[in-house]
């Protein structure tokens, strides 16, 4: 081993050339021009697409404004399938309720040949409170059909007469 120190600036190598800065401006002015090079064809290309979708595709009837879409012609009405849209919807509103006002506060047939009618509201409540609500049967009920009257009436008279014809040991009946 030698005793040779090292000393700095005396005998050290080292890169005689560093970067100069016109070489790194250049470097970030190019990547600038680059960047603004690719922002631009993005930008072309994104308006050809647009251009080309909006030249080709088909007009939408709904996005068409009209300036006042609540006035209907009659000749336009016939245009459209039923149900049709209203003219004035305000007077035709207040039309159907009166209609409806009219019957529920009056008399009149639901289904006149079944015999169903209606009645006034305020007379049906008032025969609610007097009446109550129907209930349902308790369990082991039967709910009073044709079908179970028919039987309790078919038991009642086949029971009956088989008592009476029932002979008592040793007399004859007349």
């Amino acid at each position: 081993m030698t005793n040779e120190r090292h000393q700095p600036g005396i005998g050290s190598q080292f890169e005689l050339e560093d970067f100069r800065p016109a070489t790194i401006y250049a470097f970030l002015v190019g990547l600038g021009v680059a960047c603004i090079a690719v922002a631009l064809a993005v930008w072309a290309g994104y308006r050809i697409a647009d251009s080309y979708i909006r030249a080709h595709q088909p007009k939408n009837p709904m996005a068409e404004m009209q300036a006042d879409t609540r006035r209907v012609t009659p000749t336009e009405v016939k245009q459209f399938a039923d149900p049709r849209l209203e003219i004035n919807e305000r007077t035709e509103i207040n039309q159907f309720r009166l209609q409806e006002e009219q019957r529920l506060h009056s008399y009149g047939w639901v289904d006149e040949s079944a015999g169903v009618a209606h009645i006034p509201i305020d007379r049906a409540m008032q025969l609610i409170a007097q009446r109550g609500l129907p209930t349902t049967p308790k369990a082991g009920e039967y709910p009073p059909s044709t079908v179970n009257m028919i039987n309790q009436a078919a038991q009642k008279a086949d029971s009956a007469p088989a008592q009476k014809a029932k002979p008592e040991s040793g007399k004859v009946q007349p």
